[in-house]
Protein backbone atom coordinates (compact mmCIF):
# COMPACT_ATOMS: atom_id res chain seq x y z
CA UNK A 1 0.00 0.00 0.00
CA UNK A 2 2.74 2.26 1.03
CA UNK A 3 4.51 1.83 -2.52
CA UNK A 4 0.90 2.58 -4.25
CA UNK A 5 1.63 5.87 -2.53
CA UNK A 6 4.46 6.98 -3.27
CA UNK A 7 4.00 5.49 -7.05
CA UNK A 8 1.21 7.85 -7.59
CA UNK A 9 2.99 11.46 -6.08
CA UNK A 10 4.89 11.46 -9.01
CA UNK A 11 2.30 10.91 -11.76
CA UNK A 12 0.69 13.87 -9.88
CA UNK A 13 3.09 16.72 -9.42
CA UNK A 14 2.94 18.52 -5.59
CA UNK A 15 1.61 22.87 -6.52
CA UNK A 16 3.22 23.90 -3.26
CA UNK A 17 2.50 27.76 -2.17
CA UNK A 18 5.86 29.38 -3.02
CA UNK A 19 7.12 28.03 -6.53
CA UNK A 20 10.65 28.47 -8.13
CA UNK A 21 10.80 29.73 -11.43
CA UNK A 22 10.38 25.99 -12.97
CA UNK A 23 7.46 25.04 -11.02
CA UNK A 24 5.70 28.23 -11.30
CA UNK A 25 6.74 28.20 -15.29
CA UNK A 26 4.97 24.93 -15.12
CA UNK A 27 2.03 25.83 -13.24
CA UNK A 28 1.13 28.81 -15.49
CA UNK A 29 2.40 26.56 -18.60
CA UNK A 30 4.52 29.15 -20.10
CA UNK A 31 8.61 28.36 -20.86
CA UNK A 32 11.07 29.74 -17.37
CA UNK A 33 12.82 31.88 -20.08
CA UNK A 34 9.23 33.73 -20.84
CA UNK A 35 8.15 33.52 -16.87
CA UNK A 36 11.95 34.86 -16.31
CA UNK A 37 11.07 38.04 -18.44
CA UNK A 38 7.71 38.28 -17.31
CA UNK A 39 9.20 38.31 -13.04
CA UNK A 40 11.92 40.80 -14.32
CA UNK A 41 9.59 43.16 -16.04
CA UNK A 42 7.12 42.91 -13.01
CA UNK A 43 4.30 41.76 -14.98
CA UNK A 44 3.57 38.66 -12.85
CA UNK A 45 3.98 38.78 -9.29
CA UNK A 46 7.08 37.87 -8.36
CA UNK A 47 9.48 38.29 -5.32
CA UNK A 48 13.16 37.42 -4.88
CA UNK A 49 14.41 35.16 -1.89
CA UNK A 50 18.09 35.97 -2.57
CA UNK A 51 19.34 36.25 -6.06
CA UNK A 52 16.40 33.60 -7.57
CA UNK A 53 12.65 34.53 -8.09
CA UNK A 54 9.94 32.70 -6.35
CA UNK A 55 6.03 32.85 -6.76
CA UNK A 56 3.22 32.53 -4.65
CA UNK A 57 1.04 30.24 -5.81
CA UNK A 58 -1.85 31.99 -4.36
CA UNK A 59 -0.99 35.55 -5.97
CA UNK A 60 -0.46 33.82 -9.37
CA UNK A 61 -4.02 32.42 -9.17
CA UNK A 62 -5.38 36.27 -8.86
CA UNK A 63 -3.03 37.46 -11.54
CA UNK A 64 -4.75 35.08 -13.99
CA UNK A 65 -7.96 35.73 -12.92
CA UNK A 66 -7.79 39.98 -13.12
CA UNK A 67 -5.90 38.70 -16.49
CA UNK A 68 -8.72 36.78 -17.51
CA UNK A 69 -11.51 39.62 -16.37
CA UNK A 70 -9.46 42.12 -18.19
CA UNK A 71 -9.38 39.45 -21.46
CA UNK A 72 -13.20 39.79 -21.51
CA UNK A 73 -13.37 43.42 -21.46
CA UNK A 74 -11.72 43.64 -24.61
CA UNK A 75 -12.65 44.97 -27.53
CA UNK A 76 -13.20 42.11 -30.08
CA UNK A 77 -12.10 44.13 -33.00
CA UNK A 78 -8.63 45.10 -31.54
CA UNK A 79 -6.44 42.50 -32.30
CA UNK A 80 -4.31 41.56 -29.24
CA UNK A 81 -5.10 43.43 -25.64
CA UNK A 82 -2.68 46.55 -24.44
CA UNK A 83 -1.20 45.76 -21.33
CA UNK A 84 -2.70 48.99 -19.00
CA UNK A 85 0.13 50.98 -17.37
CA UNK A 86 0.53 51.07 -13.44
Amino acid sequence: MRNAAARSNLLVPEVREVMDIRQASDYLGVSPDTLYKYASDGFVPAFKLGNRWRFKRSRLDEWMDRQSDMQAEVDPLQKKPVRPAL
